[in-house]
């Protein structure tokens, strides 16, 4: 989830793998990576646990691959980044109805929180997974605005755009459900733009709905069409989209 996207002085792989993640290639992306360092091992696990959230698929194989990377893993930083993916893992497959491991989820990161001290670089991600879990499994949307406040200073502070583009969309969906309609629509569009200039296309067209929320038509109707047309363009990903974005049903 994290990641800045590509610039020219970026290495041939890493822009090889991020411009097939983020056109929804991650198996495709993850290939490309051969797990044997650390490193090589926790990015190919981070994009095939991604892929889980997006598709609801590929279960098995993201857990073969963070059991590599935590096989791998030496030190503090390491290992908390795979207990971050192992807790993110959990929380995706409880999301998405595939089996019920909020434990599991909640035992990960506060592992991961004991590993990475704050302004440790993984330290944002998991400030916002944590904040995930407090708003969709918890029900806390109080301690989930605290820690969302905490990745967002934190991917700030290391210029993380790409997480960024996630605190923004979040703080702005709580601020949606207590009516702030102008802080909703500035920060679903901040969460947009961000996307665009990455070229985040698999995030784009949910970006895209979520600003739609908070407009008028016609404008909305635009924004709408414009996120199916992208959400079409690749695959009908992510899959858990496809709900807001159906036609209303008519009625006689």
């Amino acid at each position: 989830m994290s990641g800045n996207g590509t610039t020219a002085a970026d290495d041939p792989l890493q822009t090889a793998v991020w411009r097939l993640r983020s056109r929804a290639c991650w198996a495709d992306a993850a290939a490309l990576l051969v797990p044997a360092t650390a490193a090589a091992a926790l990015q190919r696990a981070a994009l095939l646990v991604e892929r889980c959230l997006y598709t609801e698929q590929g279960w098995e194989e993201a857990e073969d691959a963070l059991r590599t990377a935590e096989a791998l893993a030496h030190s503090d930083d390491e290992r908390g980044a795979a207990a971050c993916e192992r807790g993110y893992l959990a929380y995706a497959a409880t999301l998405l109805g595939v089996r019920d491991r909020s434990d599991e989820a909640r035992a990960a990161l506060g592992r991961a929180a004991a590993l990475l001290p704050p302004g440790a670089a993984g330290r944002a991600l998991l400030d916002f997974r944590r904040g995930l879990v407090a708003q969709n499994l918890s029900e806390a949307p109080q301690a989930a605005r605290a820690a969302f406040r905490r990745a967002h200073a934190g991917a700030t502070a290391h210029d993380d755009q790409l997480l960024l583009s996630f605190t923004w969309r979040h703080l702005a969906g709580l601020a949606l459900r207590e009516g702030e309609l102008a802080e909703a629509r500035h920060g679903f569009a901040e969460s947009l733009r961000i996307r665009e200039e990455l070229g985040y296309l698999v995030g784009t067209a949910p970006a895209l709905v979520s600003l739609a929320d908070t407009e008028t038509e016609p404008e909305a109707s635009r924004l709408r069409e414009e996120a199916r047309r992208l959400f079409r363009l690749l695959g009908g990903v992510p899959t858990w989209l496809a709900r807001q974005l159906a036609p209303p049903t008519a009625t006689a």
